[in-house]
């Protein structure tokens, strides 16, 4: 193993040694208890059982037999949650067929960040992800299941969900993808409409014809964003069958996938040996091949947030310092949008996630030793196919396509996709591998906003056509929520187009479509709590450089009071007013940004 990933396991191993034991006496405690449904009274059984038919109420009832518990985030206003609504029947029959049984314990909320972009509704995005956690915890707890199928995908809910289930760590568990679309138009073609629209060179009609053509059927978004993000990292963690992540949402190959993933449930639950719980498969060096995998793919700097979140349920404690690290030895070994031209069905296409897997594995940059749900690492290193209907594992030998995986002995980029920034304003985080170079040092004057839409006014007034770093602030978790600040990329991209030096600095975030502008994002402190970024003004000398990783201010802070903006109305409406508690209780960024322990 690489001595740098040795070390980050070893460090997180040990700040954590208090946090996971504690963990593992919780689940201990649940596995001596046995087969859940053995500690249920008459009534809590019949109640079960109440709309089984006769021939599925034994066995449920039979202890010797597999009860499957179904979380599902099926909406039909997502189009990677559609599929869903299929996979329960799916679930269900496979089991029968086996002898044992399945029943949905719950459903989830599911929300598309991109039907919300630049609505109310944006603001409760991430709590969202907390309060998943918490209806796959309510769906669990009528405790009476051996193992548990997570049906999620997209944003916050595959983390959350995932963070729900590691309260039940005693029980196996797996994610079932559903796929991605189809591809439409090609993301060059994306970003040159939305960019002509904010330019007032094309109408609505133009662009809604442009939107319909790039999200188009079910199954996820095609670019490389934190959904496609959610599948990577996961597979890489070993929380789902290998190459599955990536598999058209329509294929026969999908189709028995699923079905083999069901029958590994069976196989790896129960009290024998080769039982493999989630605390098991969720240890410390599975989480650093996830981060490893991240750094390496250019995922999404959601991700920053929500692996740290999720090491956090299953008692360990992730820091940024630990990203840093690990991306100054993982190179960057994928060009998918926005980091590159290609999108996720090139990406499965040229391997997927075994080849990214296989490469790692060469540079001995991934523990091969740890325990996924199925098999062992050596088979994540393998892409499926159907053989006479039988999915069969081919192992990777190099990439199918160089200019989207890099091949054996090759990398795009010597560090990897993500850089933690430093100095007098805080600690943020940078999406570099969808940067060039040249653009990721700017030392340039301050243009303060609080608000996305603030810019954007700016922006037709003609005031942003200059050398500027754009510092948006009051958008962290504890300020309104940290939406999703998507107006800015067309609008700052239009600005670069222009020929000026331009970057954008702000406590919010960007999610996994951060592209070429220079952006550090997540800064903490944040300025709803008194973070430097709340004393800026306009025209303050600032200096981003995402090479060595420092961020400062020309300016002597300690003399400004902070600014305070009044966001009570944005507290309101949408529902918004129904998660103040989350609003008053979240941790930072670097912490999670997260009100669960």
């Amino acid at each position: 193993m690489d001595t740098i990933i040795t070390q980050v396991t070893s460090n997180i191993a040990k700040r954590s040694m208090a946090r996971r034991q504690a963990y593992l006496k919780r689940v201990e405690k649940q596995l001596q208890q046995g087969p859940n449904r053995s500690s249920l009274a008459c009534s809590n059984l019949a109640h079960t059982v109440s709309v089984c038919a006769a021939s599925k109420k034994d066995t449920v009832l039979d202890l010797t037999k597999i009860s499957m518990g179904i979380i599902t985030a099926y909406n039909d206003m997502l189009s990677a949650h559609q599929p869903y609504e299929r996979y329960p029947d799916m679930i269900r029959n496979e089991m029968s067929k086996l002898g044992h049984s399945a029943m949905v314990a719950g459903a989830v909320p599911a929300m598309c960040d991109g039907v919300t972009q630049g609505q109310d509704g944006m603001d409760i995005s991430m709590y969202s992800r907390d309060l998943i956690a918490q209806a796959t915890a309510v769906g669990l707890s009528h405790n009476t299941f051996d193992c548990v199928a997570l049906l999620g995908i997209c944003d916050k809910i595959a983390p959350g969900q995932i963070m729900g289930a590691l309260s039940f760590g005693h029980l196996p568990a797996c994610f079932l993808p559903s796929g991605p679309m189809p591809t439409g138009i090609s993301n060059e073609e994306k970003v040159k409409i939305r960019q002509q629209h904010v330019a007032g060179e094309v109408d609505d009609k133009a662009l809604l014809n442009m939107e319909c053509g790039a999200y188009h059927s079910p199954g996820t978004c095609t670019f490389f964003g934190t959904a496609n993000t959610n599948q990577l990292v996961f597979e890489a963690m070993g929380l789902m069958l290998p190459g599955s992540a990536f598999v058209p949402v329509t294929s026969e190959l999908r189709h028995q996938l699923n079905l083999l993933a069901i029958q590994n449930m069976v196989a790896v639950s129960g009290s024998s040996a080769s039982s493999r719980p989630l605390a098991k498969v969720v240890d410390e060096k599975a989480i650093v091949n996830s981060l490893v995998a991240l750094i390496a793919s250019g995922g999404s700097t959601n991700h920053t947030i929500h692996m740290i979140a999720v090491a956090r349920a299953a008692g360990f404690i992730v820091t940024w310092d630990d990203f840093d690290a690990l991306s100054n030895v993982v190179p960057q070994l994928a060009k998918v949008y926005p980091n590159g031209p290609a999108d996720i069905n090139c990406f499965q296409q040229a391997g997927g996630v075994p080849t990214l897997m296989k490469m790692l594995a060469d540079r001995d940059l991934i523990h091969m030793d740890a325990t996924p749900i199925y098999g062992t690492m050596q088979d994540y290193l393998s892409i499926p196919q159907l053989d006479d209907g039988d999915v069969i594992f081919q192992p990777v030998i190099n990439s199918n396509d160089p200019e989207v995986i890099a091949p054996n002995g090759c990398e795009f980029n010597i560090r990897g996709g993500l850089k933690v920034l430093s100095g007098n304003l805080g600690r943020g985080v940078m999406k570099v591998s969808a940067v060039a170079k040249e653009n990721q040092v700017i030392t340039a004057p301050a243009v303060v906003f609080d608000s996305q839409y603030d810019v954007t006014r700016a922006y037709e007034n003609g005031e942003l056509y200059k050398d500027s770093v754009v510092v948006v602030r009051h958008n962290g978790p504890a300020a309104n929520g940290m939406p999703e600040l998507h107006k800015l990329m067309p609008v700052l991209g239009n600005v670069m187009k222009r020929g000026f030096k331009t970057a954008l600095l702000t406590d919010g975030r960007l999610s996994g479509a951060s592209g070429k502008v220079p952006a550090l994002i997540h800064l903490t402190p944040e300025a709803e709590h008194g973070g430097p970024i709340s004393k800026i003004q306009d025209g303050d000398i600032i200096t981003i450089n995402g090479l060595t990783g420092e961020v400062s201010v020309d300016a002597d802070l300690d003399c400004r009071k902070q600014s305070n903006v009044d966001q009570t109305d944005l507290h309101y409406g949408s529902g918004r007013e129904l998660f103040n508690i989350f609003r008053r209780n979240i941790s930072s960024a670097e912490m999670g940004a997260t009100i669960l322990d």
